[in-house]
């Protein structure tokens, strides 16, 4: 978890990417749930915001 934690604030490809591909897969869960509307509200944005992160990290250094 350190190494995890040290990467993010370092900027490093490979912890933001993660984090990335997290919140699209939670977007694309939220999505398909038919329990909390708040959630199926929300899928939209968190998937965006999880691959527009995913573009723009792609760019950090490894």
């Amino acid at each position: 978890m350190s190494e995890f934690m040290n990467g993010l604030l370092r900027l490093r490809r490979g912890p933001w990417e993660m984090l990335a591909s997290i919140l699209i897969a939670l977007g694309v869960v939220m999505l398909m749930q038919h329990y909390a509307l708040w959630l199926y509200s929300y899928s939209f944005i968190v998937t965006l915001v999880g691959t527009v992160m995913f573009i723009i990290v792609s760019h950090f250094p490894e």
